[in-house]
This record gives structure tokens, C-alpha cells and sequence, in this order.
């Protein structure tokens, strides 16, 4: 059998057979990577032979984190298919839209899936459905060998990712090979991703967090991939904090590192350990940023979507406390200019919305040619992100574009009200969004979580931003609830607060 060249775990089987490629915490499995290639031939063989999966079909994942899903994602790469993840926390019809957008030849489901998994099966026309249970492992222990593998080019589609959007159709993502090899060359340049990598994997699989930062990487690399089932404080801290376990490499959202600093363990841990703490997926409050560099770890904050590859700005770690509070630079071969709402570059110091261009970037969206042309404007894309650019040409993320309100004519950015709430010490949680106002337009309103134990008013937290915001700014008004309602990667869902705090 060839051996592709883009076929990573291929190459390591051969060159490294004994080395650790997965380790699934929730089941215990351990796979070198002789065991992890002869898994993803089998199934591959056993996906083309049972079920004729061929060249450019898709095959859906209904799971939880585990490691099945990069068996999955390997063995479609050695057929020329496509992996579609599935963001298992959807409702039905909204997991029915999505297989009816990318009609996939298989799905694969957790057998706790089994009951949704027949029913969308079923719903959707499916072909053939299969068990992440024994009917699993025995293709992947016992299943044909594949033979000669699909040749593929960096042109073609390896996976689509759905976006997380809450009304209208669904969008897929196109992640080509070439768009994998390049998070990989920004991986190892920026982030020191090589063969001793160890990466906990605390993201969902179905988000480009998960699947590709650095996961897709490690792999690439020859390092090992840590995988826990679903995000636990404690548990993370006790996995980083022991020798044993080798920990090298995390990635996390801010609520993450919000988490784990609050539980009783965070002093107790020697966090420091770490080669690499990533933090992107939102606008990082600068407070959570010097919580983690007093226990010893500076946390590198990193931007990107999944239409990027995902990374797009990353900040090295000598700039990482002289530059607290940005992203970074732009990765290799990345064009990146910040555009006002008439499509002019705007200059350093002014807030701009991020279009982005080069090879790491997706040809569009799947079977949506009028949604693809609209995010591109002469090959830059759209993100939909606002940010400033300093002098020195380091970015700084304000918010999300659509996030932004106008009170009184002044655009406010939420983020920017939400990092100064969360300096106040009986702030556990906070967020901020934009109400009408019959006089100003809109107005903001917080949206606040008080820590155990602590006491505070509205008129404790409006004096805390008078004294560090302009007045336009300030919040209007302030509800205290008992946690902010969060996606499956762990950022706070504003739709969701607009929906439950966001009448007048």
C-alpha cells in the first residue's frame, strides 16, 4: 500500500509504531500509533466494502469526545471522503437540517445516541447508520483491509464544519487537506506543536477548536492527543499539574481558565509545567489573563474562526504580558486588514471589522454559492469580528460586530464592559448586552453572576464602571442571575442572554 502525503499517521506507524497517538480518558483506551493506523485502515476498509462509502461522500459523527472520531476523520481522509461532526447538544429538526444539507452516505453514533441517532437516520433518508459500540470496534479490530488508498490534493474537501448560527439554514464550513497542512505549519511555528507534544483535548470534536487546535496538528507531528469526554475544572487541573501524565499543550475558552482559577485545586497546581496555554474563541478579560501569569502560566491568547483554518492572529509569549489583552500578529502567508462599514481600511488605534485572506482560508460554504459570495469581498473574507491594530501592528479583538449596540449615537462593545466588570472581586461571571432605550436608542445592561459568599447591588457595579469607562458606556441596568447561559465550547450564548434579559 502507498502511503499519501498527507497520511500523517501512516508515516508514524512506520517510522514510530510504539509511540502514543491516542489516549481517551473517559474509556482508558490507549493507542500507539501502529495501533491507531491498523484501526483507521480497517475501518476505512470496512466504510468502502459494507457501506460503499467512495470518493467525496460524507460520513456524519453523532458523539461525545473520544477518540473514534479521529479513526473516523483518518479513515474518510484515506477514502477521499468528507467528515461532517455533529454538535450532538442540537435539537432534533436542528440535526435534521444539517443532514439534510450534507446528505451523508453513514452515520456514526454513540451508542448513548443510539435512540437519536435511528431516528435522524431514519428522518433523513440516511443509507446505512452504525453503532459507536461493539458493531464499532469489531470493524475497526476485524473489519477488510482497505488496500490502496484515494489520492487527494490540498484542494480537497476533508471535512465540514457547521457554524453554530441560530436562525436561517445551517452553514458548512469546507476544510480542505491544504487548509489542515497550513494549521499545521502555524501550529508548529507559533505554538511549538513537534513530536513530544502532548495536547489535552477539552473542546468539542464538532468545533474547530477541538478538531483542529491542536489536535490535527499533534497528529501530524507524531505527539500524542489527551481527550476527556467533556470539560471538568478539577480534573483539568489535576491532568496539567501531573508529571505522569506529560501534559505539554492546552487550548481553551476564557470561561475555561475562568473555571479552573476559581476551584480549590487552581493554588495547589503547578500550572507552570505547561509548554503552551492557548486561550482564544472570545475577547479574554484581562483580569483571568494576570490570575494565570501569578500562579507561573502566561496564557497566549490566539484568534481564528473555523472558516480560517481556524488560526488566523496568535501572540508569542515574550509579547504575551507586554501586550496583555491582544492576539497577537498575523500567522504565516495571512493578509489581514481592518475595514469600516463603507469598505475602507481604517488606521491604527480605529475599530475596523477583520477581513482576512490567504491559502488557510475555506473556498466557501457547502452547496451555498450566494452565502459564499456574499462573505467575500476580491477574496477577503468577512469575519464579522471588530478589532484595533496598534502601532506596533499587534491586533486587539473589541467584539463580535453584531454584538456592538449604539447608545446615543456611540458604538459600545460589549467586551470591553465586560472586561472591567470582571476586575470587581465579587464578579464571578458577567456580560453585557444592549437593550432599547427610548431616549438613547440602547443602553446597556449587565448581566451579572456574584461570587459565594460575596454581596453586591446594581449601584455597586454602575460605580465600578463609572470608574473605569466613559459615561456612554456604563450600564443602564443590572440583573444577578446564577450562571450565563454558555455553547457547547463554553462562551457565553448571547442570544440566549437577549432572550432572557434583554426586554426594555
Amino acid at each position: 500500500m502507498s502511503i499519501p502525503y498527507y497520511d500523517a499517521v501512516s508515516h508514524h506507524a512506520a517510522r514510530h509504531p510504539d509511540r502514543l497517538a491516542t489516549y481517551d480518558l473517559h474509556t482508558g483506551r490507549k493507542h500507539t500509533y501502529r495501533v491507531f493506523n491498523e484501526r483507521i485502515d480497517r475501518l476505512a476498509g470496512t466504510f468502502r466494502t459494507r457501506y460503499g462509502v467512495a470518493r467525496g461522500d460524507r460520513i456524519a459523527v453523532l458523539a461525545p469526545n473520544g477518540t473514534d472520531t479521529f479513526d473516523v476523520q483518518f479513515a474518510c481522509a484515506r477514502l477521499g471522503a468528507i467528515l461532517v461532526p455533529l454538535n450532538w447538544r442540537l435539537a432534533q429538526a436542528e440535526l435534521q437540517g444539517i443532514l439534510a444539507d450534507c446528505a451523508p452516505k453513514l452515520l456514526v453514533y454513540d451508542v448513548d445516541f443510539a435512540e437519536r441517532g435511528e431516528a435522524l437516520a431514519q428522518a433523513c433518508s440516511i443509507p446505512h447508520s452504525l453503532s459507536e459500540g461493539a458493531p464499532f470496534e469489531a470493524a475497526a479490530f476485524d473489519g477488510p483491509w482497505l488496500g490502496e488508498p484515494v489520492a487527494a490534493t490540498h484542494d480537497d474537501i476533508a471535512v465540514i464544519l457547521y457554524t453554530s448560527g441560530t436562525t436561517g439554514r445551517p452553514k458548512g464550513v469546507m476544510i480542505s487537506h491544504g487548509m489542515n497542512f497550513w494549521n499545521t505549519v502555524h501550529s508548529m511555528q507559533y505554538a511549538g506543536v513537534g513530536p513530544d507534544t502532548v495536547f489535552l483535548c477539552q473542546l468539542p470534536l464538532f468545533h474547530t477548536g477541538g478538531l483542529n487546535v491542536f489536535s490535527y496538528p499533534a497528529f501530524q507531528c507524531g505527539g500524542s492527543v489527551v481527550v476527556q469526554r467533556s470539560f471538568d475544572a478539577g480534573e483539568s487541573l489535576r491532568l496539567i499539574g501531573d508529571p505522569a501524565e506529560g501534559i505539554t499543550h492546552i487550548l481553551c475558552v476564557p470561561a475555561n481558565f475562568q473555571f479552573m482559577a476559581a476551584h480549590p485545586d487552581f493554588a495547589l497546581t503547578n500550572v507552570g509545567r505547561l509548554t503552551y496555554a492557548g486561550v482564544g474563541g472570545a475577547p479574554t478579560p484581562v483580569a483571568i489573563l494576570q490570575t494565570w501569569e501569578a500562579r507561573g502560566l502566561v496564557l497566549q491568547q490566539v484568534y481564528g474562526m473555523t472558516e480560517t483554518s481556524p488560526l488566523m492572529l496568535m501572540l508569542d509569549k515574550q509579547d504575551a504580558i507586554r501586550k496583555v489583552g491582544s492576539a497577537g500578529k498575523p500567522v504565516l502567508h495571512t493578509g489581514i486588514r481592518l475595514v469600516s462599514e463603507d469598505g475602507k481600511d481604517v488606521s491604527p488605534g480605529t475599530i475596523g471589522e477583520i477581513w482576512v485572506k490567504g491559502p488557510a482560508i475555506t473556498k466557501g460554504y457547502w452547496q451555498q454559492p450566494e452565502t459564499t459570495a456574499a462573505a467575500f469581498t476580491d477574496g477577503w473574507l468577512h469575519t464579522g469580528d471588530a478589532a484595533t491594530m496598534d502601532e506596533e501592528g499587534f491586533y486587539y479583538i473589541v467584539d463580535r460586530w453584531k454584538d456592538m449596540y449604539i447608545s446615543g449615537g456611540e458604538n459600545v462593545y460589549p467586551a470591553e464592559v465586560e472586561n472591567v466588570l470582571y476586575q470587581h472581586e465579587a464578579i464571578a461571571e458577567a456580560a453585557i448586552i444592549g437593550v432599547a432605550n427610548p431616549r438613547w436608542g440602547e443602553v446597556g445592561r449587565a448581566v451579572v453572576v456574584v461570587k459565594p459568599g460575596k454581596l453586591l447591588t446594581e449601584d455597586d457595579v454602575v460605580a465600578h464602571c463609572a470608574r473605569n469607562l466613559a459615561r456612554y458606556k456604563l450600564p443602564h441596568s443590572v440583573v444577578f442571575t446564577d450562571a450565563l447561559p454558555r455553547n457547547a465550547t463554553g462562551k457565553v450564548h448571547k442570544p440566549t442572554l437577549r432572550q432572557q434579559f434583554g426586554e426594555a
